[in-house]
Protein backbone atom coordinates (compact mmCIF):
# COMPACT_ATOMS: atom_id res chain seq x y z
CA UNK A 1 0.00 0.00 0.00
CA UNK A 2 1.68 3.29 -0.84
CA UNK A 3 2.25 6.12 1.65
CA UNK A 4 -0.10 9.13 0.90
CA UNK A 5 1.75 12.24 2.65
CA UNK A 6 -0.55 14.71 3.90
CA UNK A 7 2.00 17.14 3.75
CA UNK A 8 4.80 18.93 1.84
CA UNK A 9 5.63 15.29 -0.41
CA UNK A 10 9.09 15.51 -0.97
CA UNK A 11 9.44 16.92 2.60
CA UNK A 12 7.67 13.84 4.06
CA UNK A 13 9.99 11.40 2.15
CA UNK A 14 13.29 12.87 2.79
CA UNK A 15 11.77 13.32 6.91
CA UNK A 16 10.86 9.21 6.38
CA UNK A 17 14.45 8.59 5.28
CA UNK A 18 16.67 10.76 7.76
CA UNK A 19 14.54 8.97 10.25
CA UNK A 20 15.46 5.84 9.18
CA UNK A 21 19.51 6.76 8.70
CA UNK A 22 19.85 8.49 12.24
CA UNK A 23 18.07 5.73 13.55
CA UNK A 24 20.41 3.53 12.64
CA UNK A 25 17.98 0.96 10.17
CA UNK A 26 19.88 1.98 7.38
CA UNK A 27 23.98 2.10 7.62
CA UNK A 28 27.04 3.91 5.85
CA UNK A 29 27.09 2.11 2.39
CA UNK A 30 23.13 0.54 2.73
CA UNK A 31 21.45 1.91 -1.05
CA UNK A 32 18.31 3.35 -1.11
CA UNK A 33 15.10 2.02 -3.03
CA UNK A 34 15.14 2.88 -6.61
CA UNK A 35 13.38 6.21 -7.41
CA UNK A 36 10.44 4.17 -8.83
CA UNK A 37 10.32 2.15 -5.68
CA UNK A 38 10.47 5.55 -4.01
CA UNK A 39 7.72 6.76 -6.21
CA UNK A 40 5.42 3.48 -5.79
CA UNK A 41 5.95 3.19 -1.72
CA UNK A 42 4.89 6.97 -1.09
CA UNK A 43 2.65 7.57 -4.37
CA UNK A 44 4.21 10.83 -5.58
CA UNK A 45 5.96 12.19 -8.85
CA UNK A 46 10.04 11.58 -9.62
CA UNK A 47 10.66 15.42 -9.51
CA UNK A 48 9.14 15.08 -5.70
CA UNK A 49 11.88 12.15 -5.10
CA UNK A 50 14.70 13.97 -7.25
CA UNK A 51 13.81 16.69 -4.49
CA UNK A 52 13.68 14.76 -1.21
CA UNK A 53 17.05 13.25 -2.38
CA UNK A 54 18.37 16.48 -2.60
CA UNK A 55 17.65 17.23 0.35
CA UNK A 56 19.16 14.46 1.90
CA UNK A 57 22.67 15.22 -0.42
CA UNK A 58 22.76 18.62 1.23
CA UNK A 59 22.30 17.53 5.00
CA UNK A 60 25.37 14.75 4.24
CA UNK A 61 23.22 11.85 4.90
CA UNK A 62 23.19 10.33 1.58
CA UNK A 63 24.97 10.25 -1.66
CA UNK A 64 25.46 9.48 -5.32
CA UNK A 65 27.61 6.40 -6.19
CA UNK A 66 27.01 5.74 -9.67
CA UNK A 67 25.40 1.77 -10.59
CA UNK A 68 24.53 1.82 -7.44
CA UNK A 69 22.08 4.40 -7.15
CA UNK A 70 21.79 6.44 -3.60
CA UNK A 71 23.63 5.15 -0.52
CA UNK A 72 24.11 6.05 2.90
CA UNK A 73 26.82 8.47 3.63
CA UNK A 74 29.04 8.07 6.83
CA UNK A 75 26.97 10.96 8.97
CA UNK A 76 28.87 13.63 10.33
CA UNK A 77 26.13 13.76 12.92
CA UNK A 78 26.24 13.00 16.33
CA UNK A 79 23.28 12.54 18.79
CA UNK A 80 22.59 12.93 22.41
CA UNK A 81 21.87 10.40 24.99
CA UNK A 82 17.98 11.33 24.79
CA UNK A 83 18.60 11.03 20.99
CA UNK A 84 19.31 7.38 22.07
CA UNK A 85 16.66 6.90 23.80
CA UNK A 86 14.28 7.33 21.41
CA UNK A 87 16.52 5.29 18.69
CA UNK A 88 16.04 2.24 21.02
CA UNK A 89 12.82 2.33 21.63
CA UNK A 90 12.29 2.82 17.60
CA UNK A 91 14.23 -0.36 16.74
CA UNK A 92 16.08 -1.42 19.73
CA UNK A 93 19.62 -0.49 18.74
CA UNK A 94 21.44 1.04 21.67
CA UNK A 95 24.69 1.99 18.82
CA UNK A 96 24.44 3.19 15.42
CA UNK A 97 26.01 1.53 12.82
CA UNK A 98 30.22 2.50 13.58
CA UNK A 99 29.17 3.87 16.74
CA UNK A 100 30.45 2.74 20.63
CA UNK A 101 31.51 3.43 23.93
CA UNK A 102 34.43 3.41 26.19
CA UNK A 103 35.80 4.08 29.49
CA UNK A 104 32.85 3.55 31.91
CA UNK A 105 32.88 5.09 35.11
CA UNK A 106 31.05 4.58 37.83
CA UNK A 107 31.56 6.99 40.98
CA UNK A 108 29.88 7.92 44.68
CA UNK A 109 30.99 11.68 44.70
CA UNK A 110 29.54 14.84 46.82
CA UNK A 111 27.56 17.31 44.79
CA UNK A 112 28.32 20.74 44.60
CA UNK A 113 27.99 21.99 41.27
CA UNK A 114 25.06 24.73 41.20
CA UNK A 115 23.36 23.80 38.02
CA UNK A 116 23.32 20.24 39.11
CA UNK A 117 22.39 20.98 42.79
CA UNK A 118 19.12 23.29 41.55
CA UNK A 119 18.34 20.43 38.62
CA UNK A 120 18.05 17.60 41.39
CA UNK A 121 17.09 19.81 43.93
CA UNK A 122 19.79 18.78 46.03
CA UNK A 123 22.08 20.71 48.63
CA UNK A 124 25.41 21.16 48.21
CA UNK A 125 27.71 18.04 49.16
CA UNK A 126 24.75 15.95 49.26
CA UNK A 127 26.14 12.60 48.03
CA UNK A 128 25.16 11.51 44.16
CA UNK A 129 25.86 8.59 41.87
CA UNK A 130 27.27 9.52 38.68
CA UNK A 131 28.05 7.19 35.62
CA UNK A 132 30.67 8.61 32.53
CA UNK A 133 31.35 7.08 29.14
CA UNK A 134 33.07 8.17 25.76
CA UNK A 135 31.03 7.59 22.97
CA UNK A 136 32.69 7.01 19.69
CA UNK A 137 31.93 6.76 15.88
CA UNK A 138 34.64 4.64 14.00
CA UNK A 139 36.53 4.29 17.38
CA UNK A 140 36.86 8.26 17.54
CA UNK A 141 35.73 10.20 20.47
CA UNK A 142 32.65 12.40 19.60
CA UNK A 143 31.06 13.11 23.19
CA UNK A 144 31.29 12.13 27.03
CA UNK A 145 28.01 11.14 28.28
CA UNK A 146 27.70 12.00 32.06
CA UNK A 147 24.49 10.74 34.30
CA UNK A 148 24.05 11.81 37.67
CA UNK A 149 21.85 10.29 39.82
CA UNK A 150 20.14 11.34 43.48
CA UNK A 151 19.82 8.88 46.20
CA UNK A 152 16.19 8.49 45.58
CA UNK A 153 16.59 7.16 42.37
CA UNK A 154 19.78 4.54 43.45
CA UNK A 155 17.52 3.48 46.15
CA UNK A 156 14.84 2.20 43.34
CA UNK A 157 17.22 1.08 40.93
CA UNK A 158 20.64 0.29 42.90
CA UNK A 159 22.37 -1.69 39.24
CA UNK A 160 23.18 2.28 38.46
CA UNK A 161 25.97 2.57 41.27
CA UNK A 162 27.61 -0.40 40.34
CA UNK A 163 30.37 -0.79 37.34
CA UNK A 164 29.33 -1.65 33.93
CA UNK A 165 27.02 -0.69 31.23
CA UNK A 166 23.40 -0.56 32.53
CA UNK A 167 21.00 -2.82 30.65
CA UNK A 168 18.44 -0.97 29.75
CA UNK A 169 16.95 2.65 30.31
CA UNK A 170 17.23 3.32 33.57
CA UNK A 171 13.34 4.92 33.73
CA UNK A 172 11.80 1.47 32.30
CA UNK A 173 13.57 0.02 35.29
CA UNK A 174 12.44 2.72 37.70
CA UNK A 175 8.68 2.47 36.44
CA UNK A 176 8.67 -1.68 36.92
CA UNK A 177 9.66 -1.25 39.88
CA UNK A 178 7.70 1.56 41.48
CA UNK A 179 4.56 2.01 38.50
CA UNK A 180 5.51 6.17 38.44
CA UNK A 181 6.02 7.34 34.64
CA UNK A 182 9.28 8.87 34.16
CA UNK A 183 9.43 12.08 31.85
CA UNK A 184 11.90 13.49 30.32
CA UNK A 185 12.47 17.87 30.49
CA UNK A 186 13.67 20.40 28.33
CA UNK A 187 16.85 19.61 26.70
CA UNK A 188 19.00 22.67 26.85
CA UNK A 189 22.15 24.03 25.22
CA UNK A 190 25.43 26.10 26.14
CA UNK A 191 28.90 26.55 25.32
CA UNK A 192 31.25 26.04 28.24
CA UNK A 193 35.11 25.80 28.38
CA UNK A 194 36.49 22.03 28.94
CA UNK A 195 37.72 20.63 31.70
CA UNK A 196 40.92 18.56 31.69
CA UNK A 197 39.56 15.25 32.23
CA UNK A 198 36.93 15.94 29.20
CA UNK A 199 39.95 16.95 26.93
CA UNK A 200 41.94 13.78 27.80
CA UNK A 201 38.74 11.40 27.15
CA UNK A 202 37.93 13.73 23.62
CA UNK A 203 41.82 13.50 22.85
CA UNK A 204 42.14 16.99 22.67
CA UNK A 205 45.64 17.96 22.32
CA UNK A 206 45.72 21.51 23.58
CA UNK A 207 48.45 23.15 25.52
CA UNK A 208 48.06 23.81 29.65
CA UNK A 209 45.96 26.19 30.69
CA UNK A 210 44.32 26.85 27.27
CA UNK A 211 40.36 27.33 27.16
CA UNK A 212 38.98 25.09 24.56
CA UNK A 213 35.14 25.62 23.87
CA UNK A 214 32.56 22.68 24.01
CA UNK A 215 29.25 21.90 23.08
CA UNK A 216 26.99 20.73 26.45
CA UNK A 217 23.28 19.43 26.66
CA UNK A 218 21.73 18.80 29.48
CA UNK A 219 18.37 17.29 30.26
CA UNK A 220 16.68 16.34 33.10
CA UNK A 221 13.81 13.20 34.16
CA UNK A 222 11.58 13.24 36.40
CA UNK A 223 8.61 11.42 38.15
CA UNK A 224 5.46 13.13 40.07
CA UNK A 225 7.75 13.33 43.13
CA UNK A 226 10.38 15.43 41.57
CA UNK A 227 13.60 15.34 39.60
CA UNK A 228 15.19 11.58 39.24
CA UNK A 229 18.46 11.84 36.51
CA UNK A 230 20.55 14.64 35.37
CA UNK A 231 22.21 14.21 32.21
CA UNK A 232 25.13 16.02 30.47
CA UNK A 233 26.38 15.41 27.00
CA UNK A 234 29.51 16.69 26.23
CA UNK A 235 30.71 17.35 22.33
CA UNK A 236 34.28 17.91 20.36
CA UNK A 237 34.61 20.63 19.13
CA UNK A 238 33.48 20.67 15.49
CA UNK A 239 31.02 18.09 15.96
CA UNK A 240 27.59 18.40 14.65
CA UNK A 241 24.25 17.24 16.01
CA UNK A 242 21.03 17.13 14.59
CA UNK A 243 18.72 19.75 16.15
CA UNK A 244 14.53 18.89 17.48
CA UNK A 245 12.60 19.73 14.38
Amino acid sequence: MAFRSSGKGYADVASHFRTRIRSGELAPGDALPSVAEIRSQFDVAAKTVSRALGVLKSEGLVASRGALGTVVAKSPLVITGADRLDRMARNGLRYAPGESSSDHRVMRRSVYEPGVCNALELEPGDEVVIRIRTFRQDDKPTSVGISIYPPRTVSHVPELAEEGRMQGFFGEIYTERTEREVAKGQRTGRARHASQDELLALQIDAPPHTAVAVLVTTQTFHDEDGPLAYWEDVYAPGTEMPLPD
